[in-house]
């Protein structure tokens, strides 16, 4: 499936970039019987609206129609990534820094593989990630590798 999701975003990257957005992220999932594409895109500037996601949807439509790279039917959507935004390119954990971010490893560090806490630096081997332990406030270093998924998080005790 990776191959459809590199085949999209080839697709749908120069669609993005002449209406000034930013490609987020591609999914190509099966749920149930049913498989979705899902493209999420936002803008440098604030909170994507209807119009541009319909823009995006119509202009990657007529692409798909065009080369036809999925074989199977699906369904295709194109949305936010909301305010859990996955974190996955350099410069997603670069703007990230200073935020709540949710982090899981691929193998326990200090005895635990999911870590939520401010993003305090993100450089070429790791992250540094404030944690709290009830009151007390840990910074714990996640080597890039280890990490199996980052995202935006809500920080429910602020």
């Amino acid at each position: 499936m990776s191959n459809i999701t590199e085949e999209v975003t080839k697709l749908v990257s120069p669609i993005v970039e002449e209406l000034e957005l930013e490609l987020v992220d591609v999914e190509f999932l099966k749920e149930g019987r049913d498989w979705f594409l899902r493209v999420y895109i936002d803008t440098p500037n604030g909170p994507i609206d209807i119009d541009q996601c319909a823009q995006v949807s119509e202009k990657l439509s007529e692409e798909l129609d065009r080369t036809d790279p999925i074989p199977q039917n699906y369904f295709l959507e194109v949305s936010s990534p909301g305010a859990e935004r996955p974190l996955k390119k350099e410069e997603d954990f670069q703007k990230a820094i200073g935020q709540f971010v949710f982090i899981k490893t691929y193998e326990l560090i200090d005895g635990m593989k999911e870590f939520e806490g401010y993003l305090l630096s993100y450089g070429p081997d790791a992250a540094e990630v404030e944690i709290r332990i009830k009151t007390r406030k840990l910074t714990v270093v996640i080597d890039k590798e280890k990490i199996a998924l980052a995202r935006l998080a809500i920080d429910f005790s602020a």
